[in-house]
């Protein structure tokens, strides 16, 4: 594509429209090459010889050419500027090569540096994927030692309240017990078994109205508050940046019993 643009270039240009182009990477010799170049003689009269240089027009003319449309001109024998196109020439081209030279040790440079950037993307992409490897690990890590310590919570407080359930339970299976019976010596009961149980009963009355067991109980207890208080920002702390749990107790406030 980029040959086919520079071809089209040259073919617009009116000082090398008349060129002849070559494919690049074609071997061609040296006799078939000089055979492509236009003849010696006039394009306007083919029968006299070009050897006349018109410098002020840059062409090679006939005489005819001349004496018709170049005589105001400054002109020359073509013979005697042949080595100064020489030299010419040997310049442009050590110019062009030197150019040559440096488009190959761009290209080389430009090959380097793709190279090279595309190893440094690579070396970051791993070390992306293994810093990531390493943050999943730790979070993982921290996530089961957020469980594990969740569950100890868990079981501790459960056998706390039940230890209390039972406490409590028996407290009101004595009370139960004790109502059930007055009930039956009243029903039941002669004046003198009411005579002899009363002052007993009374005893008992007062001890299981005047117990705090229940509220001594539930203020050990107290009311437990478990969080999970998660974090909003990143940081080289685990705890911090995914978050901590948070357990505390309060004194449970009662009602009258």
């Amino acid at each position: 594509m980029r040959h086919e643009t520079c071809a089209t270039g040259h073919r617009k240009q009116k000082a090398t429209r008349d060129h002849k182009l070559l494919q690049m990477g074609d071997k061609v010799k040296s006799e078939d090459l000089y055979a492509q170049y236009p003849p010696a003689n006039c394009d306007k009269h083919v029968d006299k010889a070009l050897e006349i240089y018109c410098n002020e027009c840059r062409l090679v003319i006939c005489m005819l050419c001349y004496i018709k449309d170049h005589s105001s001109h400054k002109c020359s024998d073509i013979q005697e500027l042949v080595d100064e196109f020489r030299k010419q020439m040997a310049t442009d081209v050590s110019g062009v090569a030197s150019a040559m030279d440096k488009c190959q040790q761009t290209l080389q440079n430009l090959t380097t540096e793709k190279k090279d950037f595309h190893e440094q993307v690579s070396k970051s992409e791993r070390e992306i994927r293994e810093k990531m490897k390493q943050l999943k690990q730790m979070i993982d890590r921290h996530e089961e030692s957020l469980l594990a310590e969740l569950k100890s919570i868990k079981q501790k407080r459960t056998k706390e309240i039940e230890a209390t359930y039972e406490e409590v339970e028996c407290q009101l299976t004595a009370r139960q017990s004790y109502t059930k019976y007055v009930h039956e010596i009243l029903e039941k009961g002669t004046a003198c078994d009411i005579a002899r149980a009363a002052s007993g009963l009374h005893d008992r009355a007062d001890e299981l109205l005047t117990s705090d067991v229940i509220e001594r109980t539930l203020t050990d207890l107290g009311h437990a508050v478990v969080t999970f208080k998660s974090s909003n920002f990143v940081t080289d702390d685990v705890k911090k940046t995914v978050g901590e749990l948070q357990f505390g107790k309060f004194i449970l406030l009662l009602f009258d019993i």
